[in-house]
């Protein structure tokens, strides 16, 4: 009974992320028909990122000293009037400035439902609930893209219109799942304690946060990349709309099934091992995209691929809330997601100048780099960090005398302090 609000938060998050993983590819499809071209692409696909590069931070800090769960129907709301009023805009500026409000809606849900995840989870607990709580992006990063392709069909501009504002009811039905997700009283403790806000550069500093925002900011810019540009690849290359949602799904069931193991491949690699090994691999594939390949292969690829990519971000989200002080949870959190929104911003936009220059392929290749550099660091911050990416944090309670372990972990949790070193 008491993990059913997790069970809720998931199918909620899943709405939410089938309605965002709908619009994106179909504000592509949409933005070509009125005339854009690699290099607009990727300013609409950056705008997605603005609002909530500016934001997450001063969410993250309301939310550490108050509820979680008023930022989820605002986030619902603002997701669905994204893609409405993208279906209905008659300029690229317009749809830029409303994915902008879409992508700031996406924002407002994460980092409440995160903060919420990181605030009723047991420390042996995290891994699993965070694992859990993605599989919701998962499920809806299946669903989304099959249904564009479907409704685009042969027709981008009348088609595109037709998914952005199905996409927007879509949203409207993750409002049915959020009742009593969180209690009234729920509020960190501390808040009413302690008043001064942890400095930003003191989180930044901890050991571990900087190495999860690197992983979890390539790791998302890969896949936001594969949905905005594998329309254009498929458009250069005569792959249908529908083949290029069915590739998409299929990148993204991919990484339910990696989501739905984690746990036996954290007991086995640990989290260090298990971060280098599927961001290397990653990249390799990712490079490996700008290949003219067949389209079987290249749903071979996309499988592999997005079987790496499941790993990346719950565990960077676990190891971004050990790391952090009790108090600084959700700010940590926000810092992560102001990261992932800045690695969207300057992605997109690289990889629109990137493909102007030297074709659609090229970005494929830039995104093939920035994971093989977050394998170097993931591994680097591991032997860095004592154990804490180690095999013994992957199991329930950690190991006992480490940074993560029951006792440390626990007491560490409690008192909001880290564990000395």
């Amino acid at each position: 009974m008491k993990r059913y609000w997790l069970l809720r938060l998931v199918i909620a998050f899943g709405f939410a992320q089938a309605a965002v993983s709908m619009a994106r590819p179909a504000v592509s499809y949409r933005a070509l028909s009125l005339g854009a071209d690699e290099r607009a692409i990727g300013v609409i696909a950056g705008a997605y990122a603005l609002l909530p590069l500016l934001a997450a931070v001063p969410l993250g800090r309301r939310t550490d000293r108050g509820r979680c769960a008023p930022l989820l129907p605002t986030g619902v709301v603002l997701i669905a009037g994204g893609c409405a009023l993208s279906g209905t805009a008659d300029s690229l500026a317009w749809m830029a400035a409303w994915s902008g409000v879409m992508g700031l809606g996406h924002l407002c849900f994460v980092i409440g439902a995160q903060s919420l995840v990181a605030r009723r989870s047991a420390p042996a607990e995290q891994d699993r609930d965070f694992g859990h709580f993605t599989i919701g992006a998962s499920l809806g990063q299946l669903v989304g893209p099959v249904a564009a392709g479907l409704l685009v069909g042969d027709a981008p501009g009348r088609g595109g219109t037709l998914a952005l504002v199905v996409s927007a009811a879509v949203a409207a039905v993750a409002l049915t799942s959020l009742w009593r997700v969180e209690q009234r009283d729920a509020g960190p403790r501390h808040a009413r304690v302690e008043r001064d806000a942890v400095p930003v550069h003191r989180i930044l500093r901890t050991r571990g946060v900087p190495a999860g925002i690197f992983v979890s900011l390539a790791v998302l810019s890969a896949t936001d990349i594969l949905t905005a540009y594998l329309p254009v690849v498929g458009e250069q290359r005569s792959i249908p709309p529908a083949t290029v949602g069915l590739l998409l799904s299929v990148r993204a069931a991919a990484t339910i099934a990696c989501r739905l193991v984690m746990t036996p491949m954290l007991r086995l690699l640990g989290r260090t091992a298990l971060l280098t090994v599927t961001c290397l691999l990653a990249g390799v594939l990712c490079a490996g995209i700008a290949l003219p390949v067949p389209v079987w292969a290249l749903a071979a690829m996309l499988a592999v691929l997005g079987f790496c990519l499941g790993a990346g971000q719950p565990l960077s989200m676990t190891t971004v809330v050990r790391a952090a002080p009790q108090e600084a949870r959700s700010t940590a959190l926000a810092l992560r997601l102001t990261g992932n929104r800045l690695g969207q911003v300057a992605a997109p936009a690289s990889a629109g100048l990137v493909a102007g220059v030297a074709g659609t392929a090229a970005p494929f290749v830039m995104l093939g780099a920035l994971l093989l550099a977050a394998a170097g660091l993931g591994a680097r911050a591991g032997r860095g960090t004592g154990g804490t990416l180690g095999p013994e944090a992957a199991a329930p309670g950690g190991g006992a005398g480490t940074p993560t372990g029951a006792a440390g972990g626990t007491r560490a949790a409690r008192c909001g302090t880290r564990p000395r070193r």
